[in-house]
Formats: C-alpha cells, sequence, structure tokens
C-alpha cells in the first residue's frame, strides 16, 4: 500500500541538535554541582527525554533529591530556550528530502520526546511553518515514545490508517515505537546511534542517507 505519511523523529534523523543538548545539559549540570559529560557520550543519553537525558548526565537515581532534579531540569530549559538553535542545523539532504516528499504529496509529522515548545520551535524555525502537519513533542498527561499514543493520534489527526504510515528515526526507541504503533520503520545511519542498534531492533530498512528513504516508500 502507498505510503501517505512520513512520522519523523526530530533530534538525530531531522536535525543535529547534539552540540545544543550537550552544552545546556552541561551547564544545568555543572551549576548544581555535576562535572560536565564529553559531547560523544550524550549520542546515548539523549533520546528519551529531558528528564532522563538529565539523570543520565548528572548520574540520578531513585535516591537522588527530587529539588535537586527539578533545579536542573529549570536550569536546563532557561538555557535550551536561548541556545536551542545556536549549532542546531538540518542534517545534509534533509531540507532537499523533505521539499520533494511535499512534491508527492506525502503527509509530514514529527515525534519527538524533546517537550513541545522547543520541538515546534526548531521545526518551524527550520523547515517552516507549513511544512509538517502534525508536531507532537512531549505534552503533559502523554506517555513519551517509545508510548505509541502519539503516534496514534497523529495518524488519526491526518486520517491515514498504520498501513498507509511509516515511522523514521535514528534510536531503538524510535524502532520500538514503530513496533508499538504496529507501523513500518526506517532506521537512519546518520544519527546518533548506529546501524547495528537499529538492526538489531528490527528497523525494516536502513537508509544510509536520506534519499534512501524515497526508495523504500
Amino acid at each position: 500500500m502507498k505510503i501517505k505519511l512520513c512520522i519523523f523523529d526530530l533530534d538525530g534523523t531531522l536535525v543535529n541538535s547534539l552540540a545544543d543538548l550537550s552544552a545546556s545539559m552541561n551547564y544545568a549540570i555543572q551549576k548544581n554541582g555535576f562535572a560536565p559529560q564529553p559531547v560523544e557520550k550524550y549520542r546515548y543519553m539523549v533520546g528519551n527525554g529531558i528528564s532522563v537525558l538529565a539523570d543520565r548526565a548528572a548520574g540520578l537515581d531513585e535516591n537522588s533529591d527530587p529539588a535537586l532534579k527539578s533545579e536542573i531540569l529549570k536550569d536546563f530549559s532557561e538555557y535550551y530556550e536561548l541556545h536551542k538553535l545556536d549549532n542546531t542545523r538540518p542534517f545534509d539532504g534533509m531540507s532537499e528530502l523533505i521539499r520533494k516528499m511535499k512534491e508527492l504529496g506525502i503527509k509530514l509529522a514529527v515525534n519527538t520526546n524533546k517537550n513541545d515548545n522547543f520541538a515546534c520551535d526548531i521545526v518551524t524555525t527550520l523547515f517552516g511553518k507549513n511544512c509538517f502537519s502534525d508536531i507532537r513533542g512531549k505534552r503533559d498527561g502523554i506517555n513519551t515514545k517509545p508510548d505509541p499514543t502519539a503516534a496514534f493520534s497523529i495518524m488519526e489527526n491526518i486520517g491515514v490508517t498504520k498501513e498507509e504510515s511509516i515511522y523514521i528515526g535514528d534510536s531503538n526507541v524510535d524502532i520500538q515505537t514503530a513496533k508499538n504503533a504496529g507501523i513500518r520503520s526506517i532506521g537512519v545511519c546518520w544519527g546518533f546511534r548506529t546501524k547495528e542498534e537499529l538492526m538489531q531492533e528490527g528497523a525494516d530498512y536502513i537508509a544510509e542517507i536520506p534519499e534512501d528513504i524515497l526508495k523504500f516508500i
């Protein structure tokens, strides 16, 4: 069946945001007495939302002071709001891919664990206000990926079936989300995780470069 909807992950799939994410979280944890983490380590810490990122970067667990965690998240959000687009850019070839998809009449959406306001700002700034039909970041009361709730809402809002949809992302979380939603998946190799991780998680297709995605849809 023809693909009518592509649901994209954001960080590591559409945009390279590693520098801004790592700088913002390092600012927050250093301010609260923790050592900064190397940028490359953030490749394996991002993907499950800001709360989990703070735990991983600062080494927090269930025994940590909740007030300290809240302070880290507040400091991160304040800093990231000002610096989220300092270095974040679409991956090479991604803007062209999105343009081609629009020309083909394919609906586009974003499903990310990044806070909703940050996600909307980044997507609309880098790709335009009318490029994506739906942008779903982390919202209060909605479970984050790999829970499929947001993916289901996107498909319902746009009016497509599971068979007409495909999920595109760079991590095991994205492939798990696709499986939980009952839709096919494309793992991308230019993001923050490895091809091996995507294959082990069971991605239906592997894209080495953005143009490969068109072959699969």
